[in-house]
């Protein structure tokens, strides 16, 4: 580890803090229907929205109603992207005549593209055309709204008193979409063209080399989509190398700053909810404990990527950091950087090959998943975990303290842990459920094409991914076969909807109650002291749900590759 490198990693955690209050005013301000710069020019078009569909905006919904509209939108959306794909072939703008997409793979990118999880089990550039990469981006757009609409619903829920819902479906989407998507995408699709992502509709272009071959370079709306998947924490990219393709990141400014579109929603939450609950503390705490989790995360991540790989030092005497699978233009510390981002903010998109990550950083890039995409997370989704753990994490206090737990004078009784609780444990039994299965089966060993432990992580990836609708890839693995396009289909559907049914039901319940005053045995929801309460029950509950199977995955190949052993390589 370099100094440079160390603190480049401190200065952009503080740049966040920094960031949070702005976009949080801005949220704020959004939704509660405040002024803001964009209204002269969008509320109008608001409206006529709401006259077209017929939404009445001042109609509220109760969390069954509300949860039916989020269901109704996705289930709509997934058609409509399934049969685009699986006709793509006579669509308009296919200038490379790329064919139809197979059932089973239209099935996987409709579901990962409708869930936010944009999961790619094909090469983008060698598969869609450019109508399917609209279709796919007007998803980007429209996915993240799902996971940002459950958490308001869920702060509605903790903030209104006595009452039966939680706002409306519709109006939040509507709001969503005209204020914070698509002004910040055309924003940031403008600085990403500057910085050298191409911008066209144009075919591809035919290179002759001086050897005498012949070299295609795709090319296209490559600025629009690269903006809204990295603002929307989406993350399927044009371009199957997704970061690590210089035309999506020509530059270190070109990455650093689609890390900050990334962290910009997530990071603004947390302060908008300390606004609507009117103590700014309970969004600070919240989004300290996330940071100390990254920031510890992207350290030891890095710490084992500059340590380099003993075997190599060993045989060879190559001594220095882990170069393999990384872009020279970046280095060990800011892939370091992006690849723990990719996997605590959620958005997929890489800038380094995971497979080829020290175990010490596989294990990194797991635990951030499994967490339950909690530190920092996508849109809403993070906070939402964050807020169900914070629910936990006042029941288990009012155990130590013999008391009935509250959270922001709200009492917390046995439905609310009950569903928090089951929230927690559907993603868990998908994931080892699944790859239980994978490790079994003809059809998932067939996939696997690195032999022991490695081969255990790619599998336990390729599902935490799915079901943390995370997207990212450890590599290694046949994705496209039928069955991971299949089984990971299906757990990025357990993943997205599994959750927020109990979310929900939390928040219907939790409205329907009278806030209680505080009193000398309220429990402080804000602060070190909770703030590190809060941390413990995210690391007490994953380790114990998943440190067997990490122990026979990154942590068994950590150990073996320090003694000199490699699996289906010989032994040092």
């Amino acid at each position: 580890m370099t100094v440079p490198g160390v603190l480049g990693i401190l200065v952009f955690t503080a740049f966040l803090v920094v960031m949070a209050k702005p976009m949080g005013l801005y949220l704020y301000a959004v939704y509660d229907r405040r002024k803001t710069w964009f209204d002269p020019a969008i509320r109008p078009v608001e409206r006529v929205i709401y006259r077209w569909t017929g939404v009445n905006e001042d109609h509220e919904m109760r969390w069954t109603e509300y949860f039916i509209a989020l269901l109704a939108f996705n289930l709509v959306g997934f058609i409509v992207l399934y049969i685009a794909l699986r006709i793509q072939g006579a669509l308009p703008f296919n200038p490379m005549h790329m064919k139809d997409v197979g059932p089973h793979l239209a099935f996987n990118t409709g579901v990962s593209f409708t869930t936010n999880t944009n999961w790619q089990a094909y090469g983008g550039e060698s598969t869609m055309s450019y109508a399917s990469q609209a279709m796919l981006m007007m998803q980007q757009f429209l996915s993240p709204i799902s996971g940002l609409a459950m958490v308001l619903a869920f702060i509605r829920g903790l903030t209104r008193k006595n009452a039966n819902t939680l706002g409306n479906f519709w109006v939040d989407l509507v709001r969503t979409l005209l204020w914070v998507s698509l002004p910040m995408a055309f924003i940031g699709a403008i600085v990403l063209v500057g910085l050298g992502n191409p911008q066209n509709w144009g075919t591809y272009v035919t290179a002759h080399t001086l050897q005498g071959g012949i070299q295609t370079i795709a090319q296209g709306p490559v600025g629009m989509m690269n903006s809204i998947m990295q603002l929307g924490d989406n993350g399927g990219g044009f371009f199957n190398m997704n970061a690590g393709h210089p035309y999506e990141t020509a530059t270190a400014a070109s990455l650093m700053f689609q890390m900050v579109l990334g962290f910009s929603i997530p990071v603004g939450l947390t302060y908008y909810f300390g606004k609507v609950v009117k103590d700014t503390r309970q969004g600070w705490t919240i989004l300290g404990a996330m940071l100390v989790m990254f920031l510890g995360g992207t350290l030891v991540l890095y710490h084992a990527e500059a340590l380099g790989n003993p075997i190599l030092n060993h045989l060879v005497g190559i001594h220095g950091p882990n170069m393999e699978g990384k872009e020279v233009r970046f280095g060990p510390a800011l892939s370091s950087l992006f690849e723990s981002s990719t996997t605590a903010v959620s958005w997929g998109s890489t800038a380094a090959a995971n497979d080829s990550l020290m175990p010490i950083g596989g294990l990194i890039t797991l635990w951030q998943m499994m967490s339950g995409e909690v530190i920092i997370g996508a849109w809403g989704v993070g906070l939402l975990g964050m807020l169900a753990f914070a629910v936990l994490a006042v029941f288990l206090a009012g155990l130590m303290v013999g008391r009935t737990p509250e959270y922001l004078g709200k009492k917390i009784g046995s439905y609310e842990v009950k569903m928090a609780v089951l929230a927690m444990i559907v993603p868990t039994f998908v994931i080892l459920g699944f790859s239980a299965w994978a490790v079994t089966s003809h059809g998932g060993l067939a996939g696997i094409y690195n032999p022991g432990p490695h081969g255990l992580s790619e599998v336990l990836y390729a599902y935490s991914s799915g079901v943390g609708n995370n997207g990212s890839a450890f590599g290694g693995l046949d994705a496209a076969a039928p069955f991971y396009t299949w089984t990971v289909g299906l757990a990025m559907l357990f993943g997205r909807f599994a959750m927020y049914i109990p979310a929900l039901a939390i928040a219907g319940s939790l409205v329907q109650k009278q806030s209680v005053p505080e009193s000398a045995g309220t429990f402080p929801t804000h602060g070190f002291l909770f703030g590190g309460l809060l941390i413990a029950t995210v690391v007490i509950v994953g380790a114990l749900v998943f440190f067997p199977a990490l122990s026979l995955g990154p942590l068994a190949e950590h150990f073996a590759l320090w003694s000199g052993h490699l699996f289906g390589g010989g032994g040092a």
